[in-house]
């Protein structure tokens, strides 16, 4: 009876724990902290255990879950030891939506016996080599301009912002860059005319 006394009382800590956490907004990542805390491995055994010992995808449902938490952190920090089924719940829901999807758009694995073998880099390489041999060639503006955008990846804005040139500016360096280093691989044979 003492334990049960006892149990009840860990509880009712806990929940007034709990309403306190949630008091102010600042406090919403100690209520976080607290249900990574005292669910956490919980969550990720429970999760693991329905994808067929998947960690890392648990892992992801735990962190889902808690955003989750976080987001009606208001509803939860009055409902006190229900946090628990409403957690488990929404862990739940979380991997059948995780195996709908998989359903959906299944895995494709490719074996590996039928993987091509036979490729060779050497053709990569040597156009590698005449891409480079014609970068050189280009004005230092061009150059740049192509390294920006196609080596790094980098936006029209962001490319205009780092020069300090006008967007248009950017895009007509870009039209011309590129026609130039058409025209010099078609010279080194590289590009059909």
């Amino acid at each position: 009876m003492n334990g049960t006394m006892e149990a009840g009382a860990a509880t009712l800590a806990s929940t007034r724990a709990h309403a306190r956490h949630v008091a102010s907004d600042a406090d919403c990542d100690a209520f976080i902290r607290d249900i990574y805390e005292q669910y956490g491995p919980l969550l990720i055994r429970y999760a693991a255990r329905l994808l067929d010992g998947d960690w890392h995808r648990a892992e992801d449902i735990l962190q889902e879950t808690a955003a989750r938490a976080w987001k009606h952190v208001r509803l939860l920090s009055t409902r006190g030891e229900h946090i628990r089924p409403w957690l488990f719940t929404v862990a739940r829901n979380l991997v059948i939506d995780h195996h709908r999807a998989r359903q959906v758009r299944p895995l494709d694995l490719m074996a590996v016996e039928d993987l091509d073998a036979s490729w060779d880099g050497t053709e990569s390489t040597i156009t590698s080599h005449a891409v480079l041999e014609a970068l050189r060639e280009l004005k230092e503006q061009h150059r740049t301009v192509i390294r920006l955008m196609y080596s790094l990846e980098c936006s029209v804005a962001q490319v205009a912002e780092h020069l300090g040139i006008p967007p248009g500016t950017v895009k007509s360096r870009a039209f011309y860059a590129v026609r130039a280093l058409r025209k010099s691989l078609e010279k080194q044979g590289v590009l059909g005319v």
